[in-house]
């Protein structure tokens, strides 16, 4: 049996998850949907703001208190590709909201979450940029369903196949 993550550190996980599927549901309904999507587009962009303040509160805890001891089951080699992969998903969950953010700013409408706060430009309007940021932000958006399902596979793995206590870490 493995220890534990501390209950901070689980609340900002399971947080994140929770607001990271939101997010990225809402925005592939928003790109499929013909018509009207203003409300969406508000929730979206406040889920993207919410992801980027938890997930840079999440860094700071991750990267300033050690982890609990992987399971005997981990080698040096998936121990590094844990790890690597763990940073390249801190990346992504930063880039996402903040190139949303600057997509936003390019195409010259204001950035607006939680109902009424007006975020400042991070972005000079431009049309081209703005095309080139919503192009970044979709791809980012599929490496990231595509490193979750990575994620919650290899935690299956784990838990179905090899019963060694990692996905008790993250649930208590």
């Amino acid at each position: 049996m493995t220890g534990r993550f501390p209950i901070r550190t689980r609340v900002l996980h399971w947080l994140t998850a929770v607001a990271v599927f939101a997010a990225l549901l809402i925005g592939f309904t928003m790109t499929n949907e013909i018509g009207s999507h203003g409300a969406l587009v508000a929730v979206h962009m406040t889920l993207g703001i919410s992801i980027l303040v938890i997930v840079i509160v999440r860094a700071a805890n991750r990267f300033t208190h050690k982890p609990p001891k992987w399971p005997d089951t981990v080698g040096p080699l998936e121990g590094k590709l844990i790890a690597g992969s763990e940073l390249a998903m801190y990346a992504m969950l930063l880039a996402q909201p903040l190139v949303g953010w600057a997509m936003v700013s390019a195409s010259g409408t204001p950035v607006r979450v939680f109902g009424g706060l007006t975020l400042p430009d991070i972005a000079p309007f431009d049309a081209d940029l703005y095309g080139i940021l919503r192009q970044a932000h979709s791809v980012v958006a599929y490496l990231l369903v595509a490193a979750v399902a990575a994620h919650v596979s290899a935690i299956l793995l784990h838990t179905l196949t090899l019963r060694d206590g990692m996905l008790r870490r993250m649930t208590g």
